[in-house]
C-alpha cells in the first residue's frame, strides 16, 4: 500500500501554497506535483493509495477525485483521502507525521498489504518502488530510505535531511539538517516498510507521546533497527522553495528531461480535462516553449511554460515565465521571468521583469 502525505511542505513554498497544498500545485502546463508520486506507485503495482490532508485540501480532492485516471476507482483499496485529524489526547489537526499516521491507524491496519510505501508529494520523479523494494527485501532491512546525493550548504537547507551511509548502503545516522556544505546524501522522504513494522512503530509512538518520524524514529532508532539507504539516480527535482519550483519547471524545456520523466512505459497520469487545441494568432511567435490546450496565442512566447487556457495578448512579449492556467496576459504586455499563478491578470501595457535567480511571482488571482 502507498501513503502519500500532500502538505508536509506547505511553509516552504510561500504564495504557491496559500490557497493549496504542496500536493496540488500545478506543474508543466497539465500536471499537479502529486501525480509524480500517485504515477510512481500505479506504475509499479501499488492499487492500495491513501493520501493524508490537512489544510487548504480542496483542489486536491477535486483533482484526485475517484483515482478513475490513475485506476484506483476500485471496490477493494484504490484511492482513498485520509483526514487531517489527529488521534487519542491530541484533539484537532495533527503536528506531526507520526501523529498523522496515529490518526489513520485503523486504515493501516485493515489493510491486507506486506509492505508500506510512504512519500511526499516534494519530489519531481518517475521513481520505480518496486525496484526498492527488491533492495529492501535483499538486504534484510526493516526500514529502507531513498536518498540522492546532491551538493547543498547549510544556509538556506536547514530543514534538509541528511543520512550517512555505510559502503553496504546501512544507515548509520540521520541528521536532521546538513553538518557541513558539499556533497551529501539527502533524504527524499520516500520510505518502505512491512505493514506491521509501521503498525508498531506508530502505536509506540502513540504511547510516548511521539510525533516526529524523523527525529524520534530515524534518529534515534538508527542504531536498533536495520535502515538501509537506497540511492536515487535517475531525473530528479526537489521542490523546496519557489525557487526550486521556478528551475524545475524551466528545466522541462530540455528534450532530454522530458524523456527521463516521461517515458512511454512508465506514463505520468493525471485528471483529464478535454479542452480545444492551442490558438494561434497570425501575429504570434512561439519558440522553445511548451503550450498546453485550450491557450490563445497572439504575441510572442520565448522559453516559457504555459498551462491550459491561459490567454497571451495581441503585441505581448513572455520570456522565460511560467504561466497558469486561466492567466490573461494583456495587450502590450511584458513579463520576464514571471511565475503567475491561476487565474491572474496582468494588463495591457505592463511590464514586469524578475531575474533568472530571483523570478517575480504573481499570486493567484490577483490583477495588476
Amino acid at each position: 500500500m502507498g501513503i502519500i502525505f500532500s502538505n508536509m511542505h506547505d511553509n516552504d513554498l510561500g504564495s504557491l501554497t496559500r490557497g493549496r497544498t504542496t500536493g496540488s500545485i500545478p506543474y508543466g502546463g497539465r500536471y499537479r506535483l502529486v501525480d509524480f508520486v500517485l504515477s510512481s506507485m500505479v506504475n509499479s503495482g501499488i492499487s492500495e493509495v491513501g493520501v493524508v490532508t490537512k489544510s487548504n485540501y480542496q483542489s486536491l480532492m477535486e483533482h484526485l477525485g475517484s483515482g478513475r485516471e490513475w485506476d484506483l476507482a476500485r471496490k477493494i483499496g484504490g484511492l482513498t483521502i485520509l483526514p487531517p485529524y489527529s488521534s487519542g489526547d491530541n484533539q484537532g489537526i495533527y503536528a506531526g507525521r507520526l501523529d498523522a499516521l496515529s490518526g489513520v491507524a485503523g486504515y493501516i491496519k485493515n489493510s491486507r498489504a506486506e509492505y508500506v510505501v510512504m512519500a511526499d508529494c516534494d519530489v519531481i520523479a518517475n521513481l520505480d518502488f518496486q525496484k526498492m523494494i527488491a533492495y529492501h527485501e535483499e538486504k534484510g532491512a526493516e526500514i529502507t530510505l531513498a536518498y540522492r546525493r546532491e551538493n547543498i550548504t547549510r544556509a538556506g537547507n536547514e530543514n534538509v535531511p541528511v543520512l550517512d551511509v555505510f559502503d553496504d548502503g546501512k544507515v548509520a545516522q540521520v541528521w536532521l539538517a546538513p553538518q557541513k556544505d558539499g556533497e551529501q546524501n539527502i533524504y527524499l522522504n520516500v520510505a518502505i516498510m512491512k505493514r506491521d513494522l509501521l503498525v508498531k512503530i506508530v502505536e509506540e509512538a502513540r504511547g510516548r507521546n511521539k510525533r516526529s518520524f524523523k527525529k524520534d524514529i530515524l534518529m534515534d532508532k538508527a542504531a536498533t533497527l536495520r535502515i538501509y539507504g537506497y540511492t536515487i539516480d535517475s531525473c530528479l527535482m526537489r521542490i523546496n522553495s519557489l525557487q526550486s519550483y521556478y528551475d524545475a519547471s524551466m528545466a522541462l524545456l530540455d528534450g532530454e528531461t522530458r524523456k527521463e520523466l516521461f517515458p512511454a512505459e512508465k506514463p505520468i497520469l493525471t485528471r483529464v480535462r478535454d479542452q480545444v487545441p492551442a490558438k494561434y494568432g497570425l501575429a504570434a511567435k512561439v519558440q522553445n516553449s511548451l503550450v498546453a490546450d485550450g491557450c490563445i496565442v497572439e504575441g510572442k512566447i520565448e522559453n516559457s511554460i504555459i498551462f491550459r487556457g491561459a490567454k497571451i495578448g495581441k503585441n505581448a512579449v513572455v520570456k522565460n515565465c511560467v504561466i497558469m492556467s486561466g492567466v490573461v496576459v494583456g495587450d502590450g504586455a511584458h513579463l520576464e521571468y514571471v511565475v503567475a499563478d491561476r487565474d491572474a491578470t496582468i494588463r495591457d501595457t505592463r511590464t514586469l521583469i524578475g531575474y533568472e535567480t530571483y523570478p517575480l511571482f504573481v499570486e493567484k488571482g490577483s490583477m495588476i
